[in-house]
């Protein structure tokens, strides 16, 4: 994986880039669909290249383990040849969904061991098992495995957890150094910053995940139950330290507000099953601000889903026909709601990058978020 760092904002900490992987290229900053289970739920490829206009997609480790399993995802040829999907793919470590299952699972030196939330059967990861993983699955970019504490840990909690996540680092990179991908191109592997909302401990793995020189880092364990001001004061904290010659992803982040406060401290890579999970609820992102499409108040309103939308389906449709279909409870509501938004965040992030090539990412930014939090 190559990284071009193109133009960075002089107004703040804003930059556009250029990521070079075996399978395209990827302009940043970039917002990465999420694929769970290996498909972006309810949005078919196709669409999510020409409507959605996506360049990179991302697929869980824990749920591609589970279903359809490693050695259906080996015998395809990996993930991108089993989904259909030959632009770039990003794989997340498991590690969240792992975590989240508190009272399934027991943690260890050596790895973690849990239960499956299908069927309740035993399995175990380590982080060597995991990079295996990884390689089998077969994304472009890899991420480490980590441990993801509570936005509310305390500093003991979470200091144990960060050099967990710091030994467990060492031994991914050694595996993965190890190692050699499976399908005939290129692996790069992102180490992760924890150390929950302490300053401290935050510059601490910052620094150390910084020693490792990989092609790419992220920043995880932000944005599950901090406040935002912490949130914010993190990222900036860490970005000043991680090198500026490589991309930054933050983790599961968020809301279109989220997302442009953050490209103004710097990152370079988001993801969020924001855009699909609101959007199977009837909720609507929009650059005016929110609509809840389920109101009574759309009922007879004829006029287009948004005029000033980015998918077909936004002028093709009525906010009164989608209404319609949410009441009905016809599936068609919950992808065309779904289709809307990722259109809608990759529509903000290509925004942003113009301009900050522009020169007016600042004033940009502080207007339109004014809108984006508006309920219509």
């Amino acid at each position: 994986m190559d990284f071009v760092l193109q133009k960075t904002d002089a107004s703040s900490s804003a930059r556009v880039g250029l990521i070079t992987t075996d399978h395209g290229q990827i302009e940043t900053p970039i917002f990465m669909p999420v694929g769970t289970v290996g498909s972006v739920k309810g949005i078919h490829v196709r669409d999510l290249k020409d409507e959605v206009k996506a360049q990179i997609i991302l697929g869980n480790t824990y749920h591609l383990y589970l279903r359809p399993g490693l050695d259906v995802l080996k015998a395809a040829g990996g993930l991108h040849r089993f989904n259909a999907w030959d632009r770039p793919i990003l794989t997340d470590s498991g590690g969240f969904q792992v975590f989240s299952l508190s009272h399934r699972r027991k943690l260890r030196e050596e790895g973690a061991e849990f239960q499956s939330h299908i069927d309740g059967s035993r399995h175990f990861f380590s982080p060597e098992g995991v990079m295996d993983i990884e390689r089998v699955i077969g994304a472009d970019i890899m991420m480490a495995f980590d441990e993801c504490p509570p936005g509310d840990s305390d500093n003991k909690y979470a200091k144990t957890s960060m050099e967990l996540t710091h030994r467990w680092l060492k031994r991914c990179v050694d595996r993965f150094d190890s190692t050699e991908p499976l399908y005939g191109y290129s692996q790069t592997l992102f180490p992760i910053v924890q150390g929950s909302g302490y300053r401290d401990l935050r510059t601490q793995s910052a620094e150390y995940i910084a020693s490792f020189e990989r092609e790419g880092n992220a920043i995880g364990g932000l944005a599950v139950g901090e406040p935002e001001d912490v949130m914010y004061e993190m990222i900036e904290l860490v970005n000043n330290i991680l090198p500026k010659d490589k991309p930054r992803y933050l983790m599961g982040v968020g809301t279109p507000i989220n997302i442009l406060e953050a490209i103004a401290l710097g990152v370079d890579m988001f993801d969020c099953v924001m855009p699909t999970r609101n959007g199977r609820n009837g909720m609507l992102f929009t650059s005016q601000g929110i609509i809840n499409i389920k109101n009574e108040k759309w009922k007879k309103d004829f006029s287009p889903i948004d005029a000033e939308g980015h998918s077909a389906y936004d002028l093709m449709y009525s906010k009164a026909y989608l209404r319609h279909l949410f009441v009905a409870g016809e599936m068609l509501g919950p992808q065309i709601a779904s289709q809307h938004n990722l259109a809608f965040y990759l529509w903000l992030v290509g925004e942003a990058r113009q301009q900050i090539l522009a020169g007016t990412f600042v004033e940009w930014k502080d207007k339109i978020i004014k809108q984006l939090g508006q309920r219509l």
